[in-house]
């Protein structure tokens, strides 16, 4: 049987399965709550608007701030404790 050919992965590309750092995936998290914030708004500016993805996007803005608040909550401890 003939060996599968091997990849070469580019030292500069990470593996998919790479781990982001929590500062990193702070950033991408507000990346993608600005981002639904933006379509939110300009959803709003059409008169017939579509409710169902409208409500769908506000629940995973809202799912998106939580996950903010929980990784700033683990990178900057609690001084009160």
């Amino acid at each position: 049987m003939a060996e599968p050919p091997e990849i070469d992965t580019p030292p500069e590309q990470g593996a998919a399965n790479e781990l982001f750092t929590p500062g990193m995936r702070l950033l991408e998290l507000q990346s993608q709550h600005r981002s639904l914030d933006r379509r939110i708004t300009e959803m709003y500016e059409f008169p017939y608007k579509n409710q169902i993805l409208l409500q769908r996007l506000k629940k995973e803005k809202l799912r998106l701030k939580d996950a903010i608040e929980r990784l700033k909550n683990e990178i900057i401890p609690d001084l009160n404790a």
